[in-house]
């Protein structure tokens, strides 16, 4: 099933479950994944068995497993590249400080 047609839920169970299995095919226990990652053994089993995990624990035990990077592109933001007025091409470099809602 693509992402995209995932809830948040299955999306943290997808995530954990490839992790999971990308821990393994390292032949790291989850003891030696705390170890090396510096999360907590009872974190990684939550994270496994539920999806529940926060972001830097996540971000921690993604460099471990050598997935850091595709962390790099999220929320990225991808400018237009043809303009048809100088107004346009002013108003991509303004960057929003708040939202409006």
């Amino acid at each position: 099933m693509s992402i995209l047609m995932m809830t948040p839920y299955e999306t943290m169970r997808c995530m954990a479950e490839r992790a999971r299995g990308k821990r393994l095919s390292l032949n790291l226990s989850q003891e030696g994944l705390g170890a090396r990652s510096g999360v907590s053994c009872s974190v990684i089993k939550k994270f496994e068995y539920s999806g529940k995990i926060s972001l830097e624990s996540l971000l921690k035990i993604a460099m471990v497993l050598g997935s850091l990077e595709g962390f790099a592109h999220l929320f990225h933001i991808t400018p237009a590249t043809a303009f048809s007025s100088l107004e346009q091409l002013l108003e991509v470099k303004k960057t929003r400080k708040r939202g409006r809602l």
